[in-house]
């Protein structure tokens, strides 16, 4: 039953991430579009107007970029917290024997970006090391649906489980690094709203909207705090129980995975991948941050989750996925690289104020996704013809 369930979620995960990939991509490629066109101008001002929310005692002055980074994109974290929670209780992570592989592949995918970025930053902007940790899932798993139609299923269950821990680890760096100035009362609101979400798990017949309404308050409470409202988003969907198809974890997740995948993602592509390439010269696309950036995910991402993927099979610690040849291997671990909605989130946090140094983040994220892709197609042609 259990196996049962596992694979039913997992193919409506792929189909999901698949498809929302490509309007991601959509949207990415609009983004530019109004950015280098006549309608950049009122672009900008649109992600800029204001959006107060003041309703008695709640008072939000956020715009409307604010809102998509700190308001839709603790929806997209509290998604990616319930498929975390799924699958340590009953996905690939709640088997020691299977999560050995994809862990050290996303930790060596993490490890590799970084060194590559401190490497051609030595002597510079150090802040945007975080950038390049992460995968994106949606883009990683529509690209695979398009190159690698025959891939062996436990390629896909590798990539997709590789990206869920990867995903993690960017929330644990957000968690570290970009949580500052902390506020005890409505620190102390948000601890008690997880402890009240937790005593609600106990109760069997609780209302689906109840976990929805507990979350809502971890989040005003996070937003006051100085905790990161992406932080506080995983910590309340952590919460939430797993009980079978039926259950409250599972109705969730498949009714906000689509409204993540559809709604929130392309908005934020759009907010956050308008960059303007007027007079963008080579010396621009060269600079330490944009081309370490670049680089790290392009190069140091599938450098990484390749040496740690073979390493911990040389030592007999794990098994490679069954089916998969060497250059399937290479091309997934290029897919990898697409770091996309998370390292362009990464980026608005790392260089948060410094708009110079958060366009090159962005011009590097946009440059190193496209080489992962043209680096992955590569491989998986190889691959055809072998």
């Amino acid at each position: 039953m259990k196996e049962k369930f596992t694979q039913t979620a997992l193919v409506q995960f792929l189909k999901t991430d698949a498809a929302g990939g490509f309007i991601l991509a959509g949207c990415a490629v609009a983004a530019l579009l109004l950015a280098n066109s006549g309608l950049a101008p009122l672009y900008k001002e649109i992600l800029h107007t204001p959006l107060p929310l003041v309703i008695g005692p709640l008072d939000v002055h956020l715009d409307v970029e604010e809102w998509i980074k700190d308001g839709l994109m603790a929806l997209f974290f509290y998604v990616v917290g319930l498929e975390l929670k799924r699958e340590l209780v009953a996905g690939e992570l709640s088997d020691p024997r299977m999560v050995v592989l994809p862990v050290a592949a996303a930790l060596g995918g993490m490890i590799g970006p970084v060194c590559i970025y401190l490497a051609l930053n030595s002597g510079g902007d150090l802040r945007g090391w975080p950038i390049p940790v992460a995968t994106d899932i949606a883009f990683a798993v529509a690209a695979l649906a398009i190159l690698a139609r025959g891939a062996p299923p436990a390629l896909r269950i590798f990539l997709l489980t590789l990206a869920v821990v990867d995903d993690l680890g960017a929330v644990i760096l957000i968690a570290l690094l970009f949580s500052r100035d902390l506020a005890l009362v409505p620190l102390a609101g948000l601890a008690l709203s997880l402890i009240a979400l937790l005593g609600l798990s106990a109760w069997r017949r609780a209302p689906v909207w109840l976990y929805g309404l507990g979350a809502l308050l971890v989040w005003l409470f996070a937003l006051k705090s100085g905790i990161h409202t992406s932080v506080a988003g995983v910590a309340a969907a952590l919460t939430v129980p797993l009980r079978g198809e039926k259950g409250p974890l599972e109705t969730l997740e498949r009714t906000l995975h689509l409204v993540s995948a559809y709604v929130v993602m392309p908005l934020f592509a759009i907010a956050a991948a308008g960059i303007p390439l007027g007079g963008l010269t080579l010396r621009d696309l060269a600079a330490p941050v944009p081309l370490g950036i670049a680089l790290a995910l392009a190069l140091g991402k599938p450098i990484g989750v390749l040496v740690a993927s073979y390493g911990v099979s040389a030592a007999g610690l794990a098994k490679l996925p069954s089916g998969a040849t060497a250059l399937d291997m290479i091309a997934v671990a290029c897919l990898c690289g697409i770091g996309f909605t998370m390292s362009l989130f990464l980026g608005g946090l790392a260089f948060i104020g410094d708009d110079a140094a958060e366009m090159g983040a962005r011009l590097g994220v946009l440059l190193g996704s496209a080489l992962a892709l043209v680096l992955a197609s590569t491989c998986f042609a190889l691959a055809r013809r072998a």
